[in-house]
């Protein structure tokens, strides 16, 4: 499909700075931009780029002030990377779907499924299980006994809802996720560890996405539950009884101990650790590979292990590079200072 920068700034209610009758078909980087692409320019560092980009259209912020001739068509939006992501939601959107049942999926007779669903070869659907409206279910995915999965969720091969568990409406789950896993429960014996049943659920509210292979545990007893609007990247785990506020968003790698309480928009860095048994206050933005032992009140900003403010951090961290340094003059000053002492004794 074709658009003009006419119809494309009357969508994202841009202000055209050139050809309104200039046309895209496809999206590129601004720095590799062809003739018939849409780009943008959020970040600074890339403004060189937009001199010489071959991209018919840019989506600029409306305080961008361009220093040289630039030839492809501005659009001035008040943010370029939000419009960037409604043109991209919009162009996803228009793609055409599939829908029906193969014939190679299994279907349980007891489950029910909803309307202009696609559930493509070798996906199962246990006893009682729900899917809801218009919710996708590529290959080799499974949704366990009495599982249920709301209107118009995408899920990707391999990605597995055990039973019981609950995927809200409008949610992603990415290829090898697993939603309601045994937590990691064992009680120490003489003979060993010994198994405690995790008899919980996991629960997904709507417009949640988790990356791949990420995991939501299920609880021991109660539910794991992630809350609406929060978006989970690759590889996170997410442990027994947690809880994670709406609209928190999670780098790669994070991992959360049993029984946290994690507030609403947060943000966490790769790698980011947190124990467990503790409550992570509303808006608090850690920074990648904090680790974090107890808990936090809401507004903070936090980097490190254990977590500090990040001026503190960095200018401890600075000092931190020069111990090695600092201890050698240390030593330098007390064979000094006991010289000194000698001599003044003897005299």
């Amino acid at each position: 499909m074709e658009f003009s920068a006419k119809q494309i700034a009357t969508f994202i209610h841009g202000e055209i700075v050139g050809d309104e009758n200039a046309t895209v078909h496809t999206f590129a980087k601004i720095e590799e931009g062809i003739p018939g692409a849409i780009s943008f320019l959020s970040n600074p560092k890339y403004t060189p780029y937009i001199y010489e980009t071959k991209a018919s259209i840019v989506l600029v912020n409306k305080d961008f002030v361009p220093e040289h001739e630039i030839k492809a068509t501005l659009i001035k939006v008040d943010n370029a990377y939000d419009s960037l992501a409604r043109l991209l939601t919009l162009y996803e959107q228009s793609k055409p779907r599939k829908t029906g049942i193969d014939p190679l999926a299994f279907i349980a007779p007891t489950a029910k499924v909803g309307k202009d669903v696609w559930i493509a070869p070798f996906a199962y659907v246990g006893e009682n299980a729900v899917v809801g409206d218009r919710t996708v279910l590529h290959p080799h995915v499974t949704i366990g006994d009495g599982a249920q999965v709301g209107d118009d969720c995408t899920l990707y091969a391999n990605a597995t809802v055990y039973h019981d568990c609950r995927v809200g409406n409008r949610c992603t789950l990415h290829a090898g996720s697993v939603v309601g896993a045994d937590g990691f429960g064992f009680a120490p014996t003489p003979q060993g560890y010994e198994k405690i049943p995790q008899i919980g659920i996991a629960i997904l509210e709507d417009d949640v996405e988790i990356g791949a292979n990420t995991c939501i545990d299920r609880a021991t007893m109660g539910a794991t539950i992630v809350h609406k609007g929060a978006k989970l990247d690759n590889l996170v785990q997410v442990a027994h009884n947690d809880e994670i506020g709406s609209h928190t968003v999670m780098a790669a790698q994070v991992g959360i101990a049993g029984s946290t309480k994690v507030g609403e928009w947060c943000m966490f860095g790769g790698q980011v650790g947190i124990a467990g048994h503790i409550h992570i206050g509303d808006r608090v933005v850690l920074g990648a590979q904090s680790g974090v032992p107890s808990s936090i009140k809401s507004d903070q900003r936090l980097i490190g292990a254990p977590p500090m403010e990040e001026k503190p951090f960095f200018k401890s961290h600075a000092i931190f590079r020069k111990l090695p340094d600092m201890y050698f003059e240390l030593n330098a000053l007390r064979k000094e200072l006991t010289e000194l002492k000698k001599q003044l004794n003897k005299e």
